[in-house]
């Protein structure tokens, strides 16, 4: 029996939102979530994939471009309507984009990987913390409410970098960055944390985009000799989604397979 089923780490009443959450790591973060007892929201390019994730755990799907802040606000309203305020956000969805060295790759390449990656996420968390000097500011930001756990889902890349990756290292690392710049300016301002998670190659089909030579080469790099599991990535993103996170914030968690130990 998982934990999620047996007591440990409840989510019950709360709601979250799971971007990316229409397949492979975000269904299972949303499954997971949903198992602890978590009204959940998945957030999606690809609403017929939103959907079915949705009706499988119960949950609401709202299909929409998450660096578009037009969607973004419609994503809010859609999900205070239905499940009430938002009290958890994993910021999953992602892309790797062009596998290239710096000088096959254009600005293009570069831009669409951060916008997604980095500026997507942003909004979102923008989103959900309220400004707390609104004049008529909806109670349902996580700083009105004095509670919150944001999950931002980085990489090893962001921490060490990978060759022929440059976008999506880059994007990473400016995730971690900004998970500890965030959790500094909401600090004291209630119970509100906010993590990442940075794991190392994980078998999805977004590994397909990526050229054999450097999945090779990233899971050299791992001493347990294999991909972590869509399943342990979410039993990690599940504790930092809990009230027991109360007192770590700030934090990149590696589930890295021994790759990374710092």
């Amino acid at each position: 029996m998982s934990s999620a089923a047996s007591g440990f780490f409840r989510l019950d009443g709360r709601v979250a939102v799971v971007t990316g959450g229409g397949q492979s790591v975000g269904e299972g973060i949303a499954q997971r979530l949903a198992a602890a007892g978590a009204k959940v929201a998945i957030f999606d390019m690809n609403g017929p994939a939103a959907d079915a994730v949705a009706c499988a755990i119960g949950g609401v799907a709202v299909a929409g471009d998450q660096t578009n802040e037009h969607d973004v606000d419609r994503l809010i309203h859609e999900v205070v309507a239905k499940l009430g305020p938002i009290d958890i956000l994993v910021n999953n969805a992602a892309i790797v984009g062009k596998t290239a060295n710096i000088w096959d790759l254009t600005k293009e390449n570069m831009e669409q990987v951060l916008s997604i990656n980095l500026v997507g996420p942003f909004l979102l968390s923008r989103a959900v913390i309220g400004n707390p000097e609104a004049v008529g500011r909806p109670a349902s930001g996580m700083i009105a409410r004095k509670y919150g756990r944001i999950v931002n889902v980085a990489s090893i890349a962001g921490k060490e970098g990978n060759p022929t990756l440059i976008p999506y290292s880059a994007s990473k690392a400016g995730l971690i960055n900004m998970t500890k710049a965030l959790a500094k300016e909401v600090v004291g301002k209630g119970d509100i944390t906010v993590n990442a998670i940075s794991p190392a190659v994980i078998r999805t089909k977004m590994l397909d985009q990526v050229a054999p030579a450097t999945v090779e080469y990233m899971i050299s790099k791992i001493p347990m000799g294999r991909t972590c599991e869509i399943s342990e990535v979410a039993a990690l993103v599940h504790f930092l989604a809990s009230s027991e996170s109360s007192f770590t914030t700030g934090q990149c968690y590696d589930i890295s397979g021994g790759r990374a130990t710092y």
